[in-house]
């Protein structure tokens, strides 16, 4: 046991999407927490909802054994703001609401497991009302800030590989092309890593605009050196250049255009408060459903080189099941380590995997900030180096 610890309860959420490792950094917290401190566990339901509504259970030995393995969050989750929750039919803000039912709950310091999301409704939180908050990087895109790596990123990457690996031997019969559309939202760590290691011929990411002629002229070269099928992989957040170019063309006129704050009320299909919501009721002012990228690329490489294009999304494959190794672990070292930074009272910071060490980064430097990958960096570099092709030269 340390000396007098500073924390005598704590809250605990998952917030955003589902991610492999979720319920082992659950464990780790509480185990650490009650086993080590006798600090008292409260787990929020669903996320930032959970919170605003009043919906926790108090986590023991019961609740968190067995649940190292298991895939997913058992305390549920889901991707609603405190400041933009939809409630009764219009988007209202709650922060305040959830910081009071926190000190009801007689919480020093809520840790939230989420991604760059998670780490600015928790600042928000903090800078609001000044409830204590720490936070644990997750998420399968690799993409927060500050920290060389994310949980849930090794499992999704293993299971990218596994389906790169699989989609060779049905290419290679058949002679196709085949895209394989792989998450990371914006940033391209998951496809860049995942296409190294399955040896994708080419590999499409959104730090690189990419040119399909040139990608097509690649695979023709392929094919007259004995090559008569190709494994495309592409980040679904991935654009040509002509795309950015028309992008940044149309940006100041997007600027000035007014969006519609979609609300999920009836009539509204938006996602619920986001401000670039698709909406019936002003369709014009929205952002309309798009082709997937996938389907783009593969529709159009058909067209240029003649060869049969396949394509196959992984989707939330990529986010389901077992834990890898490597997750659990790091899960485990996070977790214990946030334990101890509170039992010091060290709140409002994200615990950060730096360089094999776990370590606190305050949340200012952390939110708001997207890391992506360097187009001149090590990976890009080896990518290339094996004759991978990255669609811009």
């Amino acid at each position: 046991m340390g000396g007098k610890k500073k924390t005598s309860c704590i809250g605990l959420l998952t917030s955003g999407g589902d991610c492999p490792g979720l319920n082992a950094a659950i464990r780790a917290v509480a185990k650490t927490a009650m086993h080590e401190y006798g600090i008292r566990v409260i787990g929020i339901l669903d996320g930032f909802r959970g919170l605003v509504e009043n919906r926790f259970v108090r986590l023991d030995n019961e609740r968190v054994s067995g649940i190292l393995t298991l895939g997913g969050t058992i305390l549920g989750t889901s991707r609603d703001k405190p400041h933009k929750i939809p409630m009764g039919g219009q988007v209202m803000d709650m922060v305040q609401v959830a910081a009071e039912n926190a000190r009801n709950m007689q919480i020093d310091c809520l840790v939230c497991l989420g991604g760059g999301g998670t780490q600015k409704n928790a600042l928000r939180l903090h800078a609001e009302t000044g409830l204590n908050v720490m936070t644990l990087p997750k998420t399968i895109d690799n993409d927060i800030a500050e920290t060389d790596v994310s949980f849930g990123f090794d499992t999704a990457r293993g299971i990218a590989t596994d389906a790169i690996d699989r989609l060779h031997t049905t290419a290679t019969s058949h002679h196709r092309i085949i895209v394989c559309e792989i998450m990371g939202h914006r940033a391209g760590w998951l496809t860049l890593a995942s296409g190294l290691a399955g040896g994708a011929d080419v590999i499409l990411i959104p730090e690189i605009p990419y040119d399909l002629k040139i990608v097509s002229e690649y695979l023709h070269e392929r094919r007259r050196n004995g090559k008569r099928f190709s494994i495309v992989a592409v980040a679904e957040g991935a654009s040509s250049i002509s795309d950015m170019n028309a992008s940044q063309a149309n940006g100041k006129a997007k600027k000035k255009t007014k969006k519609h704050k979609c609300n999920g009320a009836s009539g509204c299909s938006g996602n619920g408060g986001d401000e670039d919501s698709t909406c019936a009721e002003n369709p014009t002012t929205c952002r309309q459903v798009q082709e997937p990228v996938a389907s783009r690329v593969a529709r159009r490489l058909q067209e240029l080189t003649g060869t049969d294009a396949r394509v196959t999304a992984l989707g939330h494959v990529q986010r389901g099941g077992i834990p890898s190794a490597f997750d659990r672990m790091l899960c485990t070292l996070l977790g214990t380590k946030a334990v101890e930074l509170l039992v010091k009272g060290d709140y409002n910071v994200m615990v950060a995997y730096r360089e094999g060490r776990c370590v606190p980064v305050p949340l200012k430097q952390v939110a708001g900030r997207r890391k992506v990958v360097d187009p001149a960096g090590p990976l890009v570099q080896s990518a290339r180096l094996v004759g991978t092709c990255l669609g811009d030269q």
